[in-house]
């Protein structure tokens, strides 16, 4: 009880630095795993050594990915090959099937690309469809802020999901697969929620046109702009498959190739290169620390530190003893998948961030695997979707998303928690059963 009474003060200490103080949460979460192990009572030694191989060892497998997926993303968001994409899928599934358009067009843009980002790119066509129509401007903002948050939350190589699987040991493309087939089955009860809900908030957009930042003329074709998103996810889920214990692709040479093309850092870095080739005319000055590998950088360094403070409090955890702890208390308990979708649910609800939640989640979670008995390849695939499904939900005002999209939109503070925060506990609670039914039928 005394150890849990502490883990509940350390992290009550975390969230009132985030929430009340507004301290950066890679400061609160290393500062707030030190105290931790302070009182613990761990040898200085112990606390040392938890903080040089937590930190250390996430960098190696995580700090790289963040920062590819990060490149990649701002390749595809400033040459405009991600309004490309948008509008090709606006155009395949039909202006009258609006709502769908923009949420599957958010869920495949939140992939490469920040979802707050995302719903700002989206936002033009969003408003030029409202105002084409009679559709309320809520519904269409909306669809896109649903459908980016599914993807943003469940689906590498965005950072959350990259770090959680980093952190727990979890094959990133089973991640992919898996967090992939659950953030879509989300949006089935998310489509039907704007369709009948939504819908009847009334709002029109107060402008009717928008001009867009990059002329079409200077946009890359649809083909070049998908290939570094795709490539990169089909040679990672590939070599996962020849990686399977059957091996069915055999053994060899080519295997090799493929497992080392499918390494998750190797087929980010290609999609990277990739996306090198989508600006009209290529300027070395992009690769600069002044161009956009230099923004990429600053945008990603913050996540990659939070990442590596979490997993300094997870090795803390860890080498505190907290999993016989977790054993002796939960023998007769069957928390399961549940438990980590609950404490990222909360962390997310009480502090905003989608990423924080899941690195912070994942490393409780981590140490206590085994007691949990998620310990199994295929079950700590299921226990980053899960957290993953925990960090949908709430995002309210203290979320970024929810004031991009009651800004750019108009909406009451109130329009939109009856909007776009009710859509993610849709979105969250529909994750969660979606991935506690796989793990019956796969676990």
């Amino acid at each position: 009880m005394l150890t849990l009474l502490i883990i509940l003060v350390a992290l009550a200490l975390i969230l009132i630095a985030i929430v009340k103080y507004d301290i950066h949460p890679f400061l609160a979460l290393f500062v707030g795993a030190i105290l931790y192990g302070l009182m613990m009572q761990m040898p200085s030694e112990l606390i040392i050594k938890s903080i040089s191989d937590g930190f250390g060892g996430v960098m190696g497998s995580v700090g790289l990915l963040i920062l590819l997926g990060v490149i990649l993303g701002t390749f595809l968001e400033k040459t405009g090959g991600a309004m490309v994409i948008a509008e090709k899928v606006l155009k395949w599934v039909g202006e009258k099937s609006v709502n769908l358009s923009l949420m599957l067009s958010g869920w495949v843009l939140s992939i490469p690309v920040f979802g707050d980002s995302t719903i700002i790119m989206m936002n033009p066509i969003a408003k030029s469809l409202s105002a084409r129509s009679t559709i309320s401007y809520a519904a269409t903002i909306v669809a896109v802020s649903l459908g980016a948050m599914a993807s943003h939350s469940l689906v590498p190589p965005t950072p959350g999901p990259i770090a959680t699987a980093g952190i727990l040991g979890a094959d990133l493309g089973l991640v992919i697969f898996y967090g992939g087939l659950v953030s879509l089955i989300t949006l089935i009860p998310l489509y039907f929620f704007v369709q009948k809900w939504v819908t009847k908030i009334p709002l029109r957009p107060q402008l009717l046109t928008e001009n867009l930042e990059i002329p079409k003329k200077d946009r890359p074709t649809f083909g070049s702009s998908l290939l570094p998103i795709l490539l990169p996810l089909f040679l990672i889920i590939l070599a996962s498959i020849a990686n399977y214990p059957t091996k069915p692709f055999g053994e060899g040479k080519l295997i090799s190739v493929i497992l080392f093309l499918g390494t998750p850092v190797i087929s980010l870095l290609i999609g990277a290169i990739l996306s090198f080739t989508l600006p009209k005319k290529f300027d070395r000055k992009l690769l600069s620390s002044t161009g956009w590998i230099g923004e990429s950088i600053l945008v990603a360094a913050p996540v990659i530190l939070i990442t590596g403070a979490g997993a300094v409090f997870g090795k803390m955890l860890q080498n505190s003893g907290v999993g016989d702890m977790v054993t002796s208390s939960m023998s007769d308990a069957n928390w399961g998948i549940f438990l980590p979708f609950l404490i990222a649910f909360g962390l997310k609800t009480a502090q905003g961030s989608t990423t924080v939640a899941m690195i912070t989640t994942a490393s409780i979670i981590a140490p206590i695997l085994g007691p949990l008995g998620l310990d199994s390849e295929i079950m700590k695939v299921f226990t980053t979707v899960a957290i993953g499904a925990g960090a949908l939900a709430i995002s309210h005002a203290n979320d970024s998303g929810f004031w991009v999209v009651t800004q750019l939109s108009g909406m009451t503070t109130k329009q939109g928690n009856l909007s776009h925060s009710l859509g993610t506990i849709i979105a969250g609670v529909t994750a969660i059963f979606a991935v506690y039914v796989l793990s019956l039928i796969l676990g």
